[in-house]
């Protein structure tokens, strides 16, 4: 498989030769973030809904150290051309634009909530594949914040400082950044636990660690990369939230996932019923999806596979009927898997481009990614990338 996720030494390094090239010194601290990936609970989070992502073994890394005065300087990876220079007073909305945005955001956020900051530079390495739908900003925004805690000196070890952690880099990407998102990326990257996938209820935030031990069950998680790069700043993303808005406001709740709990399936489709057109359609993924991320929990206790499979499935069709967020390369990919023997697969991530996912037999690994690249092949497509996904670890200090 291509794409692989580098060791900790080899992240390590690589931030810290950025920070000395740029620099000429040696940085105080090395802080780590995954990407992720959703194994379900698609446009769910900014809906009030639940969603079911695990942490990638693929990080950001981040090597910091304080200044005494005002100034930022930020370097990405080893390229010359991504340098930045200004002040703390300069990171606000409207005031950076770009990759400075999700590198610096999380500084605002961390002011703006009553921590003190000193100036600082930063040196980042990451190898979370970008405009993948893997969530390579989240993993940025929350190595940085990790870092800036840590070197304000407040604790970032508990669950409840993450969540405030997680919580404060959704507004850096809402509100410097730009990007109208949800909280399920941050979460995963500063809450997941390895071997694990993250079940968590975006109304309260709360979480649940469900146990994924794919292997043992003779299966993997084989993430397909089309190649095919999106922005969640590009409007679209941001259309389909606000028509959620709408329909939740139509229909008299603060959020779609508040329809959730109507106790009886007849209920929640009578109140779909008020709606027509795109926003019923919106609302109908919405609630549906839901429903598609308890059922895969159940099925990995129950460890039916088959079952999660279909549920995928399932969620695929949602996303590209009802949702309208799925793109040609996906759909290839997706069905390509399925017919190869994939127990199941979708998109995954925000869409239009980036990644899908397929449920496959270990065995088949090899055998999967080459028919899903041989479709892409045959339509004209960009040849994918692929790369096994394994519940991994959140955000953590490494230097």
């Amino acid at each position: 498989m291509s794409e692989q996720a580098w060791p900790d030494p080899d992240g390590v390094s690589r931030a810290t030769e950025a920070f000395r090239a740029a620099f000429d010194a040696a940085p105080e601290q090395v802080w780590a973030s995954p990407g992720r990936v959703n194994l379900v609970g698609e446009h769910t989070d900014y809906n009030g809904g639940l969603a079911l992502p695990i942490a990638l073994p693929h990080r950001t890394f981040a090597a910091i150290a304080p200044r005494s005065d005002r100034t930022v300087r930020l370097v990405s990876g080893l390229d010359d051309g991504h340098r930045w220079e200004g002040t703390l007073d300069d990171i606000r909305p409207g005031g950076v634009s770009d990759w400075v945005a999700y590198c610096a955001g999380p500084a605002w956020a961390l002011r703006e909530d009553g921590v003190e900051l000193s100036g600082f530079d930063l040196a980042l390495a990451s190898c979370v594949p970008t405009g993948a739908g893997l969530s390579s900003s989240a993993a940025v925004e929350c190595a940085v914040a990790l870092a800036l805690t840590s070197l304000a000196g407040e604790s970032t070890d508990d669950d409840a400082a993450r969540a405030r952690l997680a919580a404060l880099c959704v507004r850096a990407e809402n509100e410097v950044a730009g990007a109208p998102t949800g909280g399920m990326d941050q979460a995963t990257s500063l809450r997941a636990k390895a071997g694990h996938a993250l079940l968590l209820d975006c109304r309260d935030d709360s979480v649940e660690h469900v146990a994924l031990d794919l292997e043992a069950a003779g299966l993997a998680l084989l993430v397909v990369d089309t190649r095919v790069h999106h922005s969640l700043a590009d409007g679209q993303y941001g259309r389909r939230r606000t028509t959620c808005e709408t329909a939740a406001a139509r229909l008299g709740v603060t959020q779609l996932g508040d329809l959730d709990s109507i106790d009886t399936e007849n209920g929640r489709q009578t109140a779909l019923a008020r709606l027509d057109g795109e926003e019923a359609r919106r609302a109908r993924h919405v609630l549906t999806e839901i429903a598609r991320v308890r059922e895969v929990v159940d099925a990995a206790r129950a460890q039916d596979w088959t079952r999660m499979g279909t549920a995928m499935d399932a969620s695929h069709e949602s996303l590209r009927v009802d949702y309208e967020v799925s793109c040609v390369e996906l759909d290839v990919a997706v069905e390509a898997a399925r017919a190869a023997g994939a127990l199941g697969a979708r998109m995954t991530g925000g869409g239009f481009g980036g990644s899908a996912i397929a449920l496959v037999p270990l065995d088949l690994t090899e055998q999967v990614a080459g028919a899903v690249t041989a479709a892409a092949r045959e339509r004209g497509l960009r040849e994918p990338a692929f790369h096994v996904a394994v519940p991994s670890a959140s955000g953590e200090r490494v230097a």
